[in-house]
């Protein structure tokens, strides 16, 4: 009986470098102009090995997609990781939206550059116009999660609704947000999460602190 488990364990060392290899030459030259030749080179494999593993350029990108907002390949939903948990555990609203950019800001890092490629390249290709809707819907959920976390601590500024506030965290926390503050205006991701937290406290929560 062929060791399944062995070739797995054997192939994800070749999956991480290819996903390595094509996330860096998608963030730099874009989803179009990017080849699976220019990826197999970069992660010095064959291009068979490339399409053996992701199939196709979409399902490449997926899959680069998935690593950078997990940080790792392991099968764990995001919100089911420990650090979404023990927000969930929290009884301090402060805590929970400090949390929620810090951990917010540590993904964006990795995922925004991507997130652009995807963005540019949706007006003319059908599949990065299907993920770009997807990653929306994602994110949207995963706000929607945190917002839901201050709804169950009673939190909320009052008269504020939970879709209100889902989409005044879903602009703050925006990766275009984040890529002009950390790019265009050189700020570090630790300033970026320092203000992006007093703003999103100070819309949200029912007792704030004084915006900065």
């Amino acid at each position: 009986m062929p060791d399944v488990k062995g070739s797995n364990r054997r192939s994800a060392p070749t999956r991480r470098r290819v996903i390595a290899a094509a996330h860096g030459l998608f963030v730099e030259h874009g989803y179009a102009a990017t080849t699976f030749q220019q990826v197999a080179d970069a992660a010095g494999v064959s291009v068979q090995t490339v399409y053996f593993h992701f199939g196709n350029k979409s399902g490449l990108l997926k899959h680069v997609m998935d690593v950078a907002s997990a940080g790792d390949d392991a099968p764990v939903p995001l919100l089911e990781r420990d650090w979404f948990t023990a927000l969930r555990e929290s009884s301090d609203p402060r805590e929970v939206v400090a949390g929620w950019v810090t951990a917010s800001g540590v993904i964006l890092d990795r995922v925004a550059p991507i997130l652009a490629v995807v963005r540019d390249a949706a007006p003319g290709d059908a599949d990065m116009a299907a993920q770009w809707e997807v990653n929306g819907g994602q994110r949207r959920s995963a706000h929607g999660a945190f917002v839901a976390i201050l709804t169950g601590l009673g939190a909320l500024r009052p008269r504020l609704g939970v879709e209100r506030a889902t989409d005044v965290t879903v602009g703050l926390l925006s990766p275009d947000l984040f890529l002009v503050l950390t790019r265009e205006c050189g700020w570090k991701t630790g300033e970026w999460a320092a203000w992006t937290t007093g703003q999103l406290a100070y819309a949200l929560l029912a007792d704030p602190p004084p915006a900065g």
